[in-house]
């Protein structure tokens, strides 16, 4: 039996050859499908920074299972945890900021 970041790495890459997607269009997919994902079952509004935090624990457990696999790779993961996390986090920013940049007009 292997054990489990070589089984997650052999389930990535068959992800990525089935689907033919990048390695970087997989994160961005991730990161926001876990984005809406965990704004739908905590029910925390994005302004809150709960969801972005989920996006934020996965990606850091995608890291170090890549980690354990591979080995210290710095530009690989910098580039993946900015590919994940940047559209989880600007729109958490925005909703967040919304009421400030956008006045209610009553």
């Amino acid at each position: 039996m292997t054990n489990l970041p070589e089984y997650y790495n052999r389930i990535i890459l068959w992800i990525s050859n089935s689907t033919g997607l990048s390695d970087a269009l997989l994160h961005v997919h991730a990161g926001l499908f876990i984005f809406i994902l965990s704004r739908l079952t905590i029910r925390q509004s994005y302004g809150t920074f709960f969801p972005f935090a989920f996006v934020a624990l996965a990606e850091t457990a995608n890291e170090l299972l890549d980690y354990m696999a591979y080995g210290w790779r710095p530009m690989d993961t910098y580039q993946d945890i900015a590919n994940t996390l940047f559209w989880p986090f600007l729109i958490s920013l925005v909703a967040r900021l919304q009421p400030l940049l956008i006045p209610d007009k009553r």
